[in-house]
């Protein structure tokens, strides 16, 4: 029995042919690792320990998992792409990742990174089983953080939007408050309503989970699942507006320090459960709509 147990345990020779698969692509894997490792750990450093960017683990978890559901069906279809068109993005996408990492502008290296790793695997397995990997590709992208410009430009007329209707309708139910921009005043409190509290963080993190469940669940339905996709921006900023109208209030009872310690994070993480549950509330009640887009795409 010892030696029938000895004989059927597994060693070091038993990795032997995925060694000799991988001896191919080695090159790759290592460059691979030299340029995510330290671009992914100052990404996790420095975004994901936010509000803003806490949804980057879940997304790098999953984004993995959907690349192995669709690798048997990629790996069909592979072929190495054309080397020239590859040489030529390597030498656009590497330099740029090198010089970013340099002045430490983590919103640009990231992507170029991704770039360049993608850039890679066209050239290993070609344009047909990427473009299978779709999904997958663009979806990964949530793990980077927005470039600031972009995060402005969204979050602006956000914040101005959201104040304003804040201002709107607790001034109807005869709170003293007032406003400009996006400042708040409410009895003897001034507010500024940040990013945090006007729609980006949650409208990012809603997007990417929102897109995961509808692509996991609905994929063979598109016409459906680009509604429910345009169903996710709506939530999200409802969720923040019932956000921003909770800390003014708190504020106005409990003061300030109330508002900007336990509470403000409590309400968001809250309301960012609400809001998954949105989306998972829109999906069931447009189940009837969902069955008739099913038949009219067979018809």
């Amino acid at each position: 029995m010892a030696d029938a147990h000895v004989n059927n345990r597994y060693g070091w020779s038993d990795l032997a042919p995925v060694l000799r698969g991988l001896r191919p692509v080695w090159p790759f894997i290592l460059g691979a690792l030299i340029l995510a490792v330290p671009t992914l750990f100052d990404v996790a450093r420095q975004s994901w320990s936010t509000e803003q960017g806490a949804h980057g683990p879940i997304v790098l978890a999953t984004g993995l998992w959907l690349y192995a559901r669709r690798w048997s069906e990629a790996k069909a279809l592979a072929m190495p792409g054309n080397p020239i068109v590859a040489l030529i993005a390597a030498l656009v996408f590497v330099p740029s990742y090198a010089v970013f990492r340099i002045i430490n502008v983590i919103e640009v290296e990231g992507f170029c990174m991704y770039a360049s790793l993608l850039t890679g695997a066209y050239y290993l397995i070609g344009a047909r089983a990427l473009r299978l990997m779709w999904f997958p590709i663009l979806y990964m992208l949530f793990i980077f953080p927005p470039p600031d410009t972009v995060v402005a430009m969204v979050t602006q007329p956000l914040k101005i939007g959201i104040s304003q209707a804040s201002i709107d309708l607790l001034h109807l139910f005869g709170y003293p408050i007032a406003g400009s921009g996006v400042m708040i005043s409410i009895g003897q409190y001034d507010l500024l309503i940040a990013q945090a509290c006007a729609g980006l963080n949650s409208l990012i993190s809603l997007s990417a989970i929102g897109l995961f469940y509808i692509y996991v669940r609905h994929n063979a339905n598109w016409r459906y699942a680009l509604l429910l996709m345009l169903a996710i921006v709506p939530v999200a900023v409802l969720a923040n507006f019932i956000r921003v109208i909770g800390l003014i209030l708190i504020t106005y009872y409990l003061g300030d320090a109330a508002a900007q310690g336990f509470l403000h994070n409590f309400s968001g993480i809250t309301l960012f459960l609400f809001s998954v549950l949105g989306i998972f509330g829109v999906d069931a009640l447009a189940s009837p709509l969902r069955r008739r887009l099913a038949k009219a795409g067979q018809a």
